[in-house]
């Protein structure tokens, strides 16, 4: 395997092990306190995460091992990777807050931030690689979409 394939599959596997944690918190009360909330009509079903975060998080770990294998040692690498590495530890804290501590309102806050880090993310990433940028869309995407869940799930509760 070259060297861009080892850093790939680190990432990777970074990644999946975050949604890994997010998903330990998940589980605490995914089927005891989240269905007692009131959700909004846009409210996926349960079974939709699982599979929607792991390709996320497949393509996240792509994308942030394409960068990393330009270089550490370049200024807009590093500036990526820091941006990346502080919005994925968000997305893990989101879990832990929003699940876990079941805080909806401090987990919104927590969820807009990583939405802002996550454009950031995707800034610096089109200046040192326009494909890694574009493999983080859909979760950009999805990002916005959870905001949007947790807003109206925060407003009915």
């Amino acid at each position: 395997m070259n060297k861009k394939g080892i850093y790939i599959g680190i990432s990777i596997t970074v990644c999946l092990l975050a949604g890994f944690l997010g998903a330990i918190a998940t589980q605490s009360s995914v089927h005891t306190w989240f269905p007692t909330l009131s959700k909004p009509f846009f409210n996926p079903p349960n079974w939709v995460f699982a599979p929607v975060w792991s390709i996320l998080y497949i393509l996240m770990g792509v994308a942030s091992g394409l960068i990393w294998s330009k270089g550490f040692h370049h200024k807009w690498v590093k500036t990526a990777m820091y941006h990346f590495i502080f919005q994925l530890l968000l997305n893990v804290l989101w879990s832990m807050v929003f699940f876990g501590m079941q805080e909806i309102f401090i987990a919104l806050l927590i969820i807009i931030g990583l939405l802002v880090l996550l454009l950031f993310t995707y800034k610096h990433f089109k200046v040192v690689n326009k494909f890694s940028a574009y493999l983080l869309i859909p979760y950009i995407l999805w990002v916005s979409f959870a905001l949007a869940l947790n807003l109206a799930i925060w407003k009915l509760n």
